[in-house]
This record gives structure tokens, sequence and C-alpha cells, in this order.
């Protein structure tokens, strides 16, 4: 198991580890990673990329680290005494990599020596129509406790547009009776009166919901008990590191956080089979597309 000095390494260490990849991209990722770490060892970027992944994989630790490794300077062993240029077919995997890390992290990719980058619009109503589909397929199938909790995330969040904020906030008191309905509390951005309404549930919410009630029940029942209805599925940490880099270590089975659930989005765009094409990058942009088709299917 790869351990590192630097705090923002091992947080990388636990991303690459969450995000399933094949053996080949997971072997182009550790090369990433190695060469990242050597940078840190050799002072060549900013500070604080020593302690935040966010601050590791900004720009400005990027660009330097970039350089380098095509330079050559970071491989790990000499080759023919040396430590010759990176190939062209190396620096590419090395940027795709990138952007795949920043892109885990919700953050925008950079096309380092590419063009510009392109904004990614909202789904379109066919495109939400393609991921209820997809979502269908899933619940025919076996699924992981993950593949099955963010199923039921996703097709509520189809029926519910709710914000982040509010997803987690659900409790399994919220369902209706057969999970006919489910109880949201809007909570606008930037403050205001909550407000909360019943919104009916599809049929596809219904069976995820029987798909994860048990799952839940199960993780939940390893811990200290929680009416949340989303609730992690790994141990995990608080997110903060001391001084000398421990963090309070939280069980399976407690409330997911909202970060958590930002997170376990992200992972699955690039995990599960069908949602890069169908999901955007980030959460709130589903729940806008989802919004907009309510209003217009409403009027």
């Amino acid at each position: 198991m790869q351990t590192s000095k630097f705090p923002s390494v091992c947080a990388l260490d636990q991303l690459l580890d969450s995000l399933g990849s094949g053996a080949a991209r997971r072997r182009q990722l550790n090369m990433v990673r190695g060469e990242l770490e050597r940078a840190l060892a050799r002072g060549a970027l900013p500070v604080p990329a020593r302690r935040s992944l966010q601050r590791l994989l900004e720009e400005e630790a990027l660009r330097p680290y970039v350089r380098l490794a095509e330079s050559g300077t970071l491989r790990h062993r000499r080759i023919d005494g040396g430590f010759p240029p990176t190939s062209k077919p190396t620096n590419e995997i090395r940027r795709k990599c990138i952007d795949l890390l920043r892109e885990a992290l919700g953050m925008p990719a950079l096309h380092l020596g590419g063009g510009e980058v392109a904004l990614q619009p909202a789904p379109e109503a066919a495109t939400l129509a393609a991921l209820h589909r997809q979502l269908d397929r899933y619940l025919g199938g076996a699924m992981s406790p993950a593949q099955t909790r963010l199923t039921a995330v996703l097709a509520i969040e189809l029926d519910t547009a709710a914000r982040s904020g509010e997803l987690i906030e659900l409790r399994t008191t919220d369902l209706a009776h057969e999970n006919s309905a489910v109880y949201v509390e809007r909570r606008p951005q930037g403050g205001g009166a909550i407000e909360g309404e019943w919104v009916e549930t599809s049929v596809l919410t219904r069976a995820a919901l029987e798909r994860w009630l048990p799952v839940r029940a199960d993780f939940v029942q390893r811990a200290h008990g929680t009416s949340k209805l989303w609730v992690s599925l790994w141990m995990n940490h608080d997110g903060v590191l001391d001084d000398q880099g421990n963090t309070v270590i939280r069980p399976p089975g407690m409330p997911l956080e909202e970060n958590g659930l930002i997170t376990s989005y992200r992972v699955a765009r690039l995990r599960y089979e069908g949602l890069r094409q169908l999901l955007p990058l980030k959460l709130e942009r589903l729940r806008r597309a989802v919004d907009t088709e309510r209003q217009r299917t409403a009027a």
C-alpha cells in the first residue's frame, strides 16, 4: 500500500481507490501520482499543494509539474544513464489523467497543451429520458451498494429537482406509504423561507428506493443508527487533518454529508457505464435541467 508524507498525496490515493479505474488507466494514474509526489519532494510546486488535493490539482501547481514531467526530471528511474524527456504519447496520457482527476473533484478540465475548454451545457429533455432508461436498466440487474444508492439518489433527483443540500436532509420519515411520495424542504439559494412540499414519486424511484432501503438498513445497523435517507458506505474521515496528519474516523452507516453526496456523483460519472454521456459534470446542472423540464411540462 502506497503512503506519502504529503497529506495531498494521501488524499489523492483515496481518490484513486474510489475511481475504480481499469488496470491500464490505474497504471497511468499511478504514474501521475508518483510524478506529483516527486515534484512536491523537490519543492517545485506551491507549498499549499503539499496539504490540499484541491490545491495540488489547481493550474498554479499543475503547469510547473507538467513542464518538469515532460522534461523527464520526474522519472522514477534512469534510462540509458539519464532522464530523457517523456514521449508525446506519454505526455498526452499525462494530460488526460490530469483532467480525469480534476473532473473527479468537480474541477473543469485544463486541456494543458490543448484547445479552449468548452462549457458543458445542462442536459436536455431527451438526455433526461435516456438517463431514466439507464437507471431502469441498472435496476434490472445486480448492483453494488454504491450503485444502488446512486440509482436512488438520481431517481429522486429526476422527480424533485432538489438541491444537494435538500437531498442530504431527506429522512426515511419523509417517504410516504410504499414510497409513493417524498417530502422535500425547499431551501432557496442565498437564504429565505424554507417551504416543504410532497412530490409524487415515479415508478422508477419507488423501485430504486425498494432496492436501497434494505441496503441502507444493513449499514445503519452497523453504526449508531440514523433516520437520514442517505448514509455512508465506507469508513471515512471528517476531512480535517491535524499537524500530525491524523483525522477523526467515521464508520460506514453514518449520515452522508453534502460533500460526500457530491463526490459520489462525480465518481459515478466516471465509474458506471453510460453515465458520463448522460450526466453533466455537476449535480447542480442536472438539477437545473430537471427543474426546467418540470416547469415546461407543468405549463
